[in-house]
C-alpha cells in the first residue's frame, strides 16, 4: 500500500516500515522543552494522506515515559482519513511528569494504519448465550 507523506522539516528521518514490526515510529520535529505539569502538542513533522477507508492509531513507544517522563493525554490518538491536507501536521498531545528535554528527531511515538470499523447494527437482547467469565478483573483466576 502506498501512502503520501508531506514533511514539514528536513531535520527528521523519513517514515519507514521496520521488518517484523506492525508499528511505524514517529519523531519529534523540533527540540521540545517541558516543565513538570506542562501540556504540549508536540509537532511530528508530517502530514499524511491515508488511503480511503483507513485511519491511523498513535500511541507512545514503550521507552518514551522512562526516557522523557511524558504521558500521552488522550490514551490513544486516532487520525481519521479526512485529516489529510497540506496544513494537517500530526501532533502528539503530552503531559510532562518531570522537567524534560526531547531532542529533535527523537522517536517518541508510533502509529499503525487500520481499516475503519464496518457499519454495525446493535440488537437489544434479554440474555447472552455465552458462559460468564467471572466479571471484570477475573482473567487468570
Amino acid at each position: 500500500m502506498e501512502i503520501k507523506v508531506k514533511y514539514f522539516t528536513d531535520g527528521i528521518e523519513e517514515l519507514a516500515c521496520v521488518p517484523g514490526s506492525d508499528w511505524v515510529d514517529l519523531r519529534c520535529a523540533e527540540e521540545t522543552v517541558l516543565k513538570a505539569g506542562e501540556y504540549r502538542l508536540i509537532p511530528l513533522g508530517i502530514a499524511v494522506a491515508l488511503p480511503e477507508g483507513y485511519e491511523a492509531h498513535v500511541v507512545p513507544r514503550s521507552s518514551t515515559f522512562r526516557n522523557y517522563g511524558i504521558l500521552q493525554t488522550n490514551s490513544m490518538g486516532v487520525v481519521d482519513g479526512s485529516y489529510c491536507g497540506d496544513g494537517d501536521q500530526w501532533r502528539w498531545p503530552v503531559y510532562a511528569t518531570r522537567d524534560t528535554v526531547i531532542p529533535k528527531n527523537t522517536r517518541i511515538c508510533q502509529f499503525r494504519v487500520v481499516e475503519n470499523q464496518p457499519p454495525l447494527t446493535f440488537l437489544r437482547v434479554e440474555r447472552l448465550e455465552n458462559p460468564d467469565r467471572g466479571g471484570f478483573g477475573s482473567t487468570g483466576r
